[in-house]
């Protein structure tokens, strides 16, 4: 049927929050809701799609600000997905309070990822690959049909995500970076939490963080 991907960029911080859809049924999951996030919910409705999950790459209080209003926004609520290792970090209010913020998460998630573990969104399958540094339980989700993989704060184009942050190491980022997504095709396009998009070749060649 096909996969539809459209990125919003959102926020102070300007997060990318991806809204990812099959043509044929409809069916749509959204990837780190972040501010702003009745924007989102805007064109989900004008596209006439049914938002079944929400997939969280890392539990930072940037990527999931927007869980509250979604959920208060559809019934029934769309599950959400995120890795048991960031629970902690979710329960602490997603790391918030380390910039003298709050924010409240209604509720845990319904489900946890898994290293390799196979997903679907209508006929596209689409696997998740743990990589911790940044976090401990951030993943990436890559769809192998598309040659896309959505990298939350793991890498940025020439750079890398945070380490200096509760939970961070850059040794395990560093060589999770290295096996789990330069070992990706060379094409593959990455999107990234913030900033533009970039290759798995451009970052092997360019990145000065991978050298």
């Amino acid at each position: 049927m096909g996969l539809e991907v459209k990125t919003f960029t959102l926020g102070p911080l300007e997060n990318n929050t991806f809204l990812l859809w099959e043509k044929g049924t409809k069916q749509a999951i959204l990837i780190d809701p972040t501010y702003e996030i009745q924007t989102v919910i805007d064109e989900i409705q004008a596209l006439g799609l049914h938002l079944s999950e929400i997939w969280i790459t890392h539990a930072h209080f940037d990527h999931v600000i927007g869980i509250p209003l979604l959920l208060q926004s559809y019934e029934p609520s769309p599950q959400i997905g995120l890795h048991a290792a960031d629970l902690g970090l979710w329960r602490a209010d997603a790391g918030a309070q380390s910039f003298n913020l709050h924010i409240s998460l209604p509720k845990d998630p319904d489900f946890f990822f898994e290293d390799r573990l196979k997903l679907t969104l209508g006929t596209t399958e689409i696997e998740v690959r743990h990589v911790p540094g940044h976090t401990p339980g951030h993943v990436i989700f890559f769809i192998s049909q598309k040659k896309i993989a959505f990298c939350g704060d793991v890498l940025f184009y020439h750079s890398i995500g945070r380490t200096d942050l509760p939970g961070g190491n850059f040794n395990t980022l560093i060589d999770r970076i290295r096996s789990e997504v330069l070992s990706l095709p060379l094409d593959t396009r990455l999107l990234c939490g913030h900033g533009p998009e970039t290759t798995v070749f451009e970052e092997k060649e360019n990145n000065p963080f991978l050298k």
